[in-house]
Order: structure tokens, then C-alpha cells, then sequence
């Protein structure tokens, strides 16, 4: 196996700040779709008084802008960003991806504007027509939820499309990469709303809308082991350059095969996996001990961004 120094791989396209750019989109994906999810199912009298709710309307825009704002500084001339926001080419994943920011943008702001009206009431420079069109929009609200729902939806898996356009390597050309993203995505979505509500909101370890996120905890780690051992078996089921690819990857003694079974798959995966399993009850409805697999668990999504995009581009077809 060729030698290569972490950050410095040969015939690299993308670097880190990619790795945080889809580490944001995937907060903000799965914030906004859990956090729908759970307005849905649980009835509240007042959405605005959630929490969960509270720390999404700040916590997806953010990141959505941070990412973005990050991408078009990547770009080698910054000034032109305003060019691909109004034209589209249809055959350009980026392209594509940010129309798809644009919509998502614009629901997220309706339904966002729907919940906290109330509020918005109190800033005279808002026009009145304004809440009129808030009044109309609310009518739909349904309708603008399960769109929301679909948007989050696509903006995770974009993340892993965004990656499968890198043809030339065969571990980023890969049918398995868009769901895994979204898996990952959700799952840091999830660890970043208990960070948020436990600290910023300080709700009870045994609130409802915790318990809401703990149920889909394990199912999503889960779900996102077996897409790890999908997205590796696909690339040695290929053979050739792909499966040299999986090897380069994933062999213990290089950098990025260390950040994958120590970040990814130790610290993100296995280490909370078990502490779930063996810790008592009290213990697990702990703020520290929650706080703590949250930190694990967002700590495991980040380094999966960089492991894949940077060792993804070690191997070339």
C-alpha cells in the first residue's frame, strides 16, 4: 500500500472544509426532520413553547448558512456564488443541491414563521400583510410539514450525492454513500438537539420531547452499522481499484484507517452502543451520561465525514 499524508492526499479535490460543510447540512437535515416528526405526533397546545422546537428554528438555519457560507469561500472565485443561486443547470448535482437549499430554506422559514407568529407580532417593522400571508400559510400547515419532512429527507442524502459525483474514485462513487449520509446525518441531528435542550433549554432528562429522541437512537446507529458494512461490501464485491480503495482505507496502521475504527466506529458507534446496553436505568436518565453519549455520537458523525471524503480520495479507478 502507498504511503499518504493525512490532509495531503494525492489528486485531492475537496478538503476540510467540505468535511464540515456536510457535517452542518447533516445537523441541519436531521434537526429539522426529527423536530417535525415530533410536533407532529406530539399535539402540543403551543409549538413555541418547545424547546425542541426553539432550538431547531436557530440550530438549522445556522448551520444551513454556516455550511453554505463555507462552500462558497471554497469556491476559487467567491463573488460568483450569486450566479449559481439563480442559474440552474439540471445536470449539475451542485447545481441541484443548491436549488434544494433555496426550497428547503424557504419552507423551513414558513413553517418556522407559522409557530413563532405570536412572537413575531412584537416587531413593528414587520409589515401587517406580512401575518396575513402567515394566516394563509397556516391553512396548509399539514401540507408544508410533510414537505419539510421530504426536503430533510433529500438534503441528507444530497450530502452523499454531492460526493458520488467524484467519478475518477471509486470509494466515493458509491449507491450506498447518499443513505448512509442521511443515517449519519439523523443521527447527529438527534445528539446535537439533546446537547442543545439539555444545556441552552435545560429540559428534564425524562421530558417528552427527550424520550422522543432516545427512540430513534438506537435504531438509526443501527441502521447506520449496516450501511457501513453495506458501503464496504459493495466495494469489494467490485474488486479491481474498488476494492484496493476499501483496503487503502480501512487498514489499521494508516491515519485514515485509524480515524475510522477508533472516531467512527469505536467512539461513534460501539462505545455508546455498549454503555446503552450495561448501564443501569438511573444512570441512563443521568444529564451527564446523556450529554456524554450525544458528544460521542457527534464526535463519530464528524470523523465518518472526513474519513470518507478524504480517504475516499486515496485510490483513484
Amino acid at each position: 500500500m502507498n504511503e499518504y499524508v493525512p490532509f495531503q492526499t494525492p489528486n485531492l479535490v475537496w478538503d476540510s472544509t467540505i468535511a464540515i460543510y456536510l457535517f452542518l447540512l447533516g445537523i441541519s437535515a436531521g434537526s429539522t426532520l426529527l423536530t417535525v416528526l415530533y410536533k407532529r405526533k406530539a399535539n402540543l397546545a403551543d409549538p413555541s413553547q418547545s424547546w425542541m422546537i426553539r432550538t431547531m428554528a436557530i440550530m438549522s438555519p445556522l448551520a444551513t448558512i454556516i455550511g453554505l457560507t463555507l462552500l462558497i469561500f471554497h469556491l476559487a472565485r467567491p463573488w460568483t456564488f450569486w450566479y449559481l443561486m439563480f442559474n440552474y443547470q439540471f445536470d449539475s448535482v451542485m447545481s441541484m443541491g443548491v436549488m434544494l437549499f433555496q426550497v428547503f430554506m424557504a419552507v423551513l422559514v414558513v413553517w418556522l414563521a407559522i409557530i413563532f407568529k405570536n412572537w413575531l407580532s412584537g416587531f413593528s417593522f414587520i409589515p401587517k400583510f406580512a401575518f396575513g400571508l402567515i394566516d394563509i400559510a397556516a391553512k396548509f400547515t399539514s401540507l408544508i410539514e410533510i414537505l419539510l419532512i421530504l426536503l430533510s429527507l433529500a438534503l441528507g442524502a444530497y450530502t452523499g450525492f454531492l460526493l458520488s459525483e467524484l467519478i475518477s474514485y471509486p470509494m466515493l462513487n458509491n449507491p450506498v454513500l447518499p443513505v448512509l449520509f442521511l443515517a449519519s446525518g439523523t443521527s447527529s441531528g438527534i445528539a446535537a438537539l439533546l446537547v442543545a435542550i439539555l444545556v441552552v433549554g435545560k429540559a428534564a432528562t425524562d421530558s417528552h420531547e427527550v424520550h422522543f429522541l432516545h427512540k430513534f437512537e438506537k435504531p438509526v446507529v443501527l441502521i447506520e452499522m449496516l450501511l457501513l458494512v453495506g458501503f464496504f461490501a459493495y466495494l469489494y464485491s467490485n474488486g479491481g481499484q474498488s476494492a484496493v480503495a476499501a483496503d487503502n482505507a480501512l487498514t489499521f496502521s494508516g491515519y485514515w484507517g485509524k480515524i475510522f475504527w477508533i472516531g467512527v466506529v469505536a467512539i461513534g458507534l460501539v462505545i455508546p452502543m455498549l454503555l446503552n446496553l450495561v448501564s443501569p436505568a438511573k444512570v441512563k436518565h443521568q444529564k451527564g451520561f446523556i450529554l456524554f453519549l450525544a458528544i460521542l455520537g457527534l464526535i463519530g458523525v464528524l470523523c465518518l465525514r472526513y474519513f470518507v471524503l478524504y480517504a475516499g480520495q486515496m485510490t483513484i479507478a
